[in-house]
């Protein structure tokens, strides 16, 4: 059974969300949060498997609740998705950095929600949707990432392969295609992504693609 937390200021919203959840036999609404406080607050109460967070919320907002929970050890086993009704979002966009596994559109259809909920619940970030990659190169290409970038800082302590991992992880790779792609055994591919995971601070694969742009090896509108 997947627990689920919403996360939403409208009630109207919260009640949609909740019906169409827990008519699914494998899911279960635990909590209901108005704000972004409140968010985090019953999120350590409950431990959800997955929050359904929305970017605009008072008190505090959702990317802010989204760095806290990410940010708690006893919440590690947690995912957040971003819900915005705005696709090139900076509050998504930083939320994706702070840790969220993906962000859907609020206008979305059920199914896709349910499939997102899936997804990020098994341990797999939310990046199959093409608006996830769209933002991360919007905003990436605004802040001017460069080639230099690689040389520096977070990745210094990266293999050359590793960072070949990084780079096809960034263009949306799963493990059995990088696997395919470096000629290694699957299991070989996912030892390396877990050791980006380690070595890179990353929470899951959301983070990974983020750093990826960010250190520019992966150029945005390139593959």
């Amino acid at each position: 059974m997947i627990s689920v937390q919403l996360a939403d200021d409208q009630a109207l919203v919260r009640a949609g969300f909740r019906a169409l959840l827990d008519g699914e036999d494998d899911m279960r609404v635990v909590a209901e949060a108005a704000d972004g406080e409140q968010a985090v607050e019953l999120a350590r109460e409950h431990r959800p498997d997955v929050v359904l967070m929305d970017v605009r919320m008072p008190r505090t907002d959702g990317l802010r609740a989204t760095a806290r929970l990410t940010a708690d050890p006893t919440l590690s086993r947690t995912r957040v998705i971003v819900l915005t009704t705005f696709e090139l979002d900076e509050y998504v966009f930083g939320a994706l950095r702070a840790g969220a596994s993906g962000f859907l559109l609020k206008d979305m259809e059920p199914t896709e929600l349910l499939d997102a909920v899936r997804i990020v619940a098994a341990g797999d970030a939310l990046l199959a949707p093409r608006h996830t990659r769209r933002l991360i190169e919007a905003f990436v290409a605004q802040a001017g990432a460069g080639p230099a970038d690689v040389e520096d800082g977070e990745l210094a302590e990266l293999t050359s392969r590793e960072r070949e991992v990084l780079t096809l992880v960034g263009q949306g790779l799963s493990n059995a295609e990088i696997a395919e792609r470096l000629v290694v055994s699957p299991l070989t591919a996912k030892t390396h992504v877990a050791r980006l995971f380690t070595k890179l601070g990353a929470r899951d694969r959301a983070q990974l693609v983020v750093i990826a742009y960010e250190t520019g090896l992966v150029r945005p509108g390139r593959r």
